[in-house]
């Protein structure tokens, strides 16, 4: 444990919650009502062309989403989750207090342009001052989200059996306080940005981000803090090097006579022992002990423990159902870009005088997704458990394997609501007019925000209770970094296909699927339904992947150790033992 934080002391349970989920609304108050609108800042004050200003965005949400393996390491190797997600807040609303000036300050931004008149783009200095405030975002970012989903699954002790069983329930609750969180920044903040500035609108969740860390520290004492218990990367390298090593030493037939040390591992197997599995088996090199090894005190880049082998074995197995994640999140991406845009073409009033910001439409993603979870955690998983017997209803795995599927829906659907849209703008001669409101409701887009909604409550929960049961217990920021380095991938994929798509669709005559100026005149609908052809070829390479997928086999202190043969029957019978 950390500093007076020791093991068997009473801390963490439910009464953390309060001070963790609170933090969790203010930051993500913070973050969406900064980003969600964040497009048509860049086209409107900063005066950036759409395909531009669409890659910046997801170029910075893959940035936000890569640097948590920096803040994990950093957490899981030496500060702690708790300081990390401290320092990292801290780090986040400098950034947001840097783009808040650049709304606030007329020299930090282009002149505004009236009309049809062509508007001057922003300048290499005042985008400057925009990178490295997004830089800061982006970094701040990486050390609060691998943290902050580990660190309140910290606080359920998975050897207490009357915690345990809440860990799963931690994930579904602590999404759906970010969804209501999420929901009311597309709400409250987009609408304050379109009808009281951005100087107020990007102020006020400068605000919230620092009361966010004052949240955070106010539970300190209650916490149940975990010593940082070295990097683990250096860990997964050593026993990549010392199997090279004796990469000619002839293999053990029997597992029992590879090196073992409680001693060694006492802090990175707290909640149980990895055991041998025989996947992998030139791993297996690293624990072979030769007369040139000191089994008292062993070089680690020469042997390894058995359980320190099988934490890279349990990665490597991670690894392509991680990938899979990947298509989920680049479709997932296009609602903060073209779906947007799609929606401030028609028309979104509610009566008379009320107008739905086009930044709010993800209302309705939000709002399908916190039902979903509410249903799922309320409905679904009782009537499930009668008949799988699991605590969670459904395993992570199908659930999302269901997440998957509803996505290929989502873009399916988004492709033929864009017919639909571009019929309405030709029947009203509204082709050549990208700045007019076609006569079409709003609600036709509804369909898609919602289907991605519920395909998040299914996936997203899913690929994180995956993570983090899944991770060796050492690993566990790192692992929720994981999570986030599939939605960076899927936001740096966007960028590339839009870039792709954009380069090679342009016809002689000046036109393009995806058209920086009018999109009317694009073929939209043919991007979402490339989008829907490689979802369902990733859904049939996720049953694949799913369907040979072995789970992580434990031990826990003081049970007698299984010998895992790698066949699924053996595995799972490990998988018991634990129930971690």
């Amino acid at each position: 444990e950390e500093g007076s934080h020791r093991r068997g002391t009473k801390k963490g349970g439910m009464i953390t919650m309060p001070f963790i989920f609170s933090n969790e609304v203010c930051d993500k108050l913070a973050v969406v009502g900064f980003g969600a609108n964040m497009l048509s800042y860049l086209t409107t004050q900063l005066h950036m062309p759409l395909t531009k200003a669409a890659n910046t965005l997801t170029n910075f949400s893959g940035t936000a989403s890569l640097t948590p393996l920096l803040g994990a390491f950093i957490a899981d190797a030496y500060a702690g989750r708790f300081w990390t997600i401290s320092i990292a807040s801290i780090i986040c609303a400098v950034g947001m207090s840097l783009l808040t000036l650049s709304a606030v300050l007329p020299q930090l931004r282009p002149p505004p342009c009236k009309g049809d008149q062509v508007c001057q783009e922003a300048s290499g200095g005042q985008l400057a001052v925009l990178y490295m405030a997004l830089l800061l975002g982006a970094l701040g970012s990486g050390g609060i989200r691998p943290c902050v989903v580990a660190f309140g699954a910290d606080q359920f002790d998975a050897n207490d059996p009357k915690q345990s069983t809440r860990t799963w329930k931690y994930f579904n609750w602590y999404y759906f306080v970010m969804g209501v969180s999420m929901l009311l920044a597309v709400t409250v903040l987009v609408y304050i940005q379109d009808n009281m500035g951005w100087g107020w609108g990007l102020g006020i969740p400068t605000i919230l981000m620092f009361l966010s860390v004052i949240t955070l520290i106010g539970g300190y004492r209650l916490y149940r803090m975990m010593d940082p218990a070295g990097s683990p990367f250096t860990r997964l390298l050593q026993v990549c090097v010392a199997s090279f090593r004796k990469r000619r030493v002839a293999m053990v037939t029997d597992s029992s006579v590879l090196y073992e040390s409680e001693e060694l591992d006492a802090l990175i197997s707290l909640d149980g022992k990895l055991v041998h599995t025989n996947h992998v088996k030139f791993l297996d090199k690293a624990a072979i002990v030769t007369p040139e090894d000191d089994v008292k005190s062993p070089n680690l880049w020469r042997l390894n423990t058995v359980h320190r082998v099988e934490e890279l074995k349990t990665v490597i197995r991670m690894g392509p159902i991680w990938a899979s994640g990947i298509l989920l999140y680049t479709a997932y991406a296009q609602q903060h870009t073209f779906s947007l845009q799609q929606a401030k073409t028609v028309d979104r009033h509610l009566g008379r005088s009320f107008q739905i910001p086009g930044a709010s439409m993800s209302v309705f993603t939000m709002t399908a997704m916190l039902l979903t979870i509410a249903a799922y955690d309320r409905l679904l998983v009782p009537v499930a458990r009668r008949f799988t017997g699991l605590d969670r209803g459904i395993s992570f795995l199908k659930r999302m394997g269901i997440g998957y599927f509803i996505s290929i829906l989502a873009t399916l659907v988004a492709g033929f609501v864009e017919v639909k849209r571009k019929h309405y703008a030709k029947a009203h001669g509204l082709l050549d007019s990208p700045h007019a409101m076609i006569p079409m409701s709003v609600f036709w887009l509804m369909p898609q925000y919602a289907l991605h909604g519920i395909a998040e409550a299914f996936m997203a929960i899913g690929h994180l209770e995956f993570f983090y049961d899944q991770a060796p217990e050492s690993m566990r920021s790192s692992a929720t970094a994981l999570f986030w380095t599939s939605i960076s991938a899927g936001n740096y994929l966007s960028t590339f296909m839009v870039t792709l798509v954009h380069k090679y669709s342009a016809g002689p005559d000046g036109s393009n699927w995806l058209p920086d100026r009018n999109l009317n005149r694009g073929k939209l609908e043919y991007f979402y339904w490339l989008l829907t052809l490689l979802q369902a070829l990733n859904l049939v390479y996720y049953v694949c992947v799913a369907k040979f997928y072995t789970m992580k086999p434990v031990q826990v202190r003081g049970v007698e150790a299984v010998n895992v043969t790698g066949d699924k029957d053996n595995d799972k019978a490990a998988v018991e033992l634990a129930k971690v």
